[in-house]
């Protein structure tokens, strides 16, 4: 997919036709350039860096200004003033484990593409009511996996899901083949180990394998 002009693009629906999204927690800016060079040689042109750390905003200024193709979201965002760190550093999507009324609030009122985590058949009501339909599922195998992601789906059946936790390459497939899954979260793709170890041609090779299974699966 040609991302030349990835200022223009709608970063959700971006995150669906890749079909997957890397969820990155890094210590430093420049752990986090290298992670997005390597997913780039991938195939992957997004990614979500968490606010898991205090690195979090600067890594994400860091990657927006030397790969500004990066489709790049902020994820773990609990709270409106790091909703507001993310938007100055150059975020373009706000990712939270939960659904927290005042960061949606916040991300409506900066027309901020937001995917809030759902877990119960209330949270995914709570979002309805705020004309969200596109949700992240979290932590997804704890939960039961695709057969709660397709339990739910049948009464919401306007709703698609954005299930991380426990995606891995191998069940990577199972899930992309159910029509309610938009996307897959994927912490496989580089762990702080990975990271630790500098092996970002391991990175970039996950990236890779996780393009062609969506090829296989989604053509």
């Amino acid at each position: 997919m040609d991302i030349s002009n990835a200022a223009t693009l709608d970063p959700i629906q971006h995150i669906g036709k890749m079909g997957v999204v890397p969820v990155v927690t890094v210590e430093n800016p420049e752990a986090a350039s290298r992670v997005a060079e390597a997913f780039l040689r991938g195939g992957l042109s997004c990614m979500e860096i968490t606010f898991r750390t205090a690195a979090a905003a600067g890594a994400i200024r860091r990657v927006t200004t030397d790969y500004p193709e990066m489709v790049l979201g902020a994820g773990t965002v609990l709270t409106t003033d790091q909703a507001d760190q993310a938007l100055a550093a150059g975020a373009r999507f706000i990712v939270s484990p939960g659904f927290g009324p005042r960061v949606v609030d916040w991300c409506l009122k900066h027309k901020m593409p937001t995917l809030p985590g759902v877990a119960t058949a209330t949270d995914i009501q709570m979002a309805l009511e705020y004309g969200i339909k596109v949700l992240k599922f979290f932590p997804a195998e704890t939960l039961g996996g695709l057969k709660m992601i397709e339990a739910l789906a049948s009464p919401f059946r306007e709703v698609k899901f954005v299930p991380l936790g426990g995606i891995t390459a191998e069940n990577l497939a199972g899930y992309l083949k159910s029509p309610a899954v938009f996307a897959c979260g994927g912490t496989w793709l580089v762990t702080t180990k990975l990271i630790a170890a500098g092996n970002f041609g391991e990175i970039e090779r996950l990236a890779r394998e996780a393009v062609q299974i969506v090829k296989q699966v989604r053509g």
